[in-house]
């Protein structure tokens, strides 16, 4: 699984150092889908371009809780606090470092749990798995961060920030944000060592959540490797395509955007079709309207191709997912 992970890493070594335009673009590009996704997985309701008018411009959006506002700032915030510490190796993380990452996250929203450890204990919202008793969380933690500093040159960096983030999370030393700052972890972990960020989209919540409690529960934790593999494979596609000029990432302008009708007239395909294959995670929403309709990218057009090409093949639905979403 991550071989080839490895092998796509070391093309786009093969490119830098980039353009610093490009880097700008990529950088800026990732700020907002990363701060977009990783708070929609929470709940926020605040669409991809709203939340790049909230996070680029300062703007505010009607309609939309001053919670909601600072949740977008303050992750913004926390990713330039994980940028700053890239240049910096895994063997050198602290307790210091992930108290800080959440201490941003929570700023303004829960002062008082903000940076520190929880004090009571919590569950976790319709799940059956048992979080660890509050009094063990300081030295939880702290083995935490030793194991982590010690494996950091002996398994692979994706499987090390895969790895981190699962821990962390299982731990939940916090009294809110815990996916938040562990997702930052994990991205911390691999840009330190050379890899794009890990984008968990919104339409992956799903699986996201059910496999880390499938591995929390006693079960494998390969489903959940999987997934975070196959968002490091696309966060990598992006990156050599940029690199190579084929394609640069932009906040998706929603006038540039497609109706599920007008893509189904661009594609030949009926509505119903493409509802299912988006409900299916093979088509990819670029935004939502404020009445929850999907808008959709032309780029999908061209997966609708690859997606009939493979059924043509006599490839299931699932496994055509499986192709898509996992790297070999």
């Amino acid at each position: 699984m991550y071989k080839s992970l490895t092998q796509r890493k070391q093309e786009l070594d093969g490119y830098r150092p980039l353009p610093p335009g490009l880097v700008t673009n990529l950088d800026d590009w990732f700020r907002v889908e990363l701060t977009y996704t990783s708070n929609a997985i929470e709940g926020n309701t605040l669409t991809r371009k709203e939340t790049a008018l909230v996070v680029e411009k300062g703007l505010t959006v009607r309609g939309k809780s001053l919670h909601e506002h600072v949740e977008a700032h303050n992750h913004a915030k926390a990713l330039d606090y994980v940028h700053s510490l890239v240049d910096m190796p895994t063997t050198e993380l602290t307790e210091s470092h992930i108290l800080n990452i959440h201490r941003i996250i929570l700023q303004s929203i829960d002062n008082d749990n903000a940076g520190v450890y929880r004090s009571f204990p919590v569950r976790i919202s319709g799940s059956l798995v048992v979080l660890p008793n509050h009094v063990k969380v300081p030295r939880l933690v702290g083995e935490f961060v030793t194991t982590l500093n010690a494996q950091s040159s002996k398994i692979h960096p994706v499987e090390l920030a895969t790895w981190a983030h699962y821990e962390l999370v299982t731990i939940h030393p916090f009294a809110d944000g815990n996916g938040r700052t562990a997702r930052l972890l994990m991205n911390l972990i691999l840009m330190q060592n050379g890899y794009p960020p890990a984008i968990i989209s919104k339409r992956q919540r799903e699986r996201y959540i059910r496999t880390l409690e499938q591995a929390q529960l006693g079960g494998s934790r390969t489903d959940f490797d999987k997934l975070i593999a196959g968002t490091v494979d696309k966060s990598l596609n992006i990156f050599l395509k940029a690199a190579k000029g084929e394609d640069a990432p932009q906040v998706a302008n929603r006038d540039n955007l497609l109706k599920i009708g007008q893509l189904a007239k661009l594609s030949s395909q009926s509505v119903s079709t493409l509802r299912h294959w988006t409900d299916k995670g093979l088509l990819e929403v670029a935004d939502q309207t404020d009445k929850g309709y999907y808008l959709y990218s032309i780029a999908q057009v061209d997966r609708i191709k690859e997606i009939l090409g493979l059924k043509a093949a006599r490839f299931s639905l699932d496994e055509i997912k499986l192709k898509m979403t996992t790297p070999d």
